[in-house]
């Protein structure tokens, strides 16, 4: 009996595959998740960590070279600074920003009804901005303006990007085990659309 032969792991994409198809896309994601999950433990570290998500991603998609934990482990150390480490103060200040809004949301409070949904809107806002500016390329790394520019420039991919961030949220809250994994997803769509930016721009 005959016996089809098996093929050979690639060490490269082919052309025209992005991310790469089917399970190893599945798989990226998950590495670059964990990788991310890990990194951002510090708190502190936690720009530098999306950063280097991003830029791992970026490499894969314009090189076609496998994600591995070494690559990643070597942009991680190109993107720490001080500069990023005081960034990382951002995250916490979001946090107390939530829980403020939960709060709100719970009292009884004249214009709770306002301004939670308004605080809600706020945290989005600078969760969508960080995300873009995680996903920049050098020279423009970690730059809020930069990101804010982009944001305003491109609505569609800013609201793409709104969306992914409330999807994470809704698992995050309904499968708490999920968390360690969210960054790849995240760092996924924030590279997806800084990567579709200039294509629309040249088209528009």
């Amino acid at each position: 009996m005959a016996h089809a032969p098996i093929a050979p792991r690639r060490e490269r994409r082919e052309p025209g595959e992005v991310f790469g198809s089917g399970f190893t896309l599945f798989a990226d994601m998950l590495l670059i998740g964990l990788l991310t999950s890990l990194a951002c433990l510090p708190v502190v570290t936690a720009p530098a960590a999306f950063a280097a998500a991003s830029a791992t991603l970026r490499q894969a998609a314009g090189n076609g070279v496998q994600i591995s934990a070494g690559t990643y482990g070597a942009h991680l150390r190109a993107h720490l600074s001080a500069r990023s480490a005081a960034l990382g103060l951002v995250p916490p200040l979001i946090v107390v920003v939530v829980l403020i809004d939960a709060a709100l949301m719970r009292a009884a409070l004249p214009g709770a009804p306002v301004m939670a949904p308004a605080l809600a809107l706020l945290v989005l806002g600078a969760t969508v901005v960080a995300l873009r500016a995680a996903a920049l390329e050098a020279p423009h790394v970690l730059s809020a303006r930069e990101a804010l520019l982009r944001s305003a420039a491109d609505p569609r991919g800013t609201l793409l990007l709104a969306g992914a961030v409330i999807l994470s949220a809704l698992l995050a809250w309904s499968i708490p085990l999920l968390i360690a994994l969210l960054p790849g997803p995240l760092a996924f769509a924030a590279t997806a659309v800084d990567l579709r930016s200039p294509a629309d721009a040249q088209e528009s």
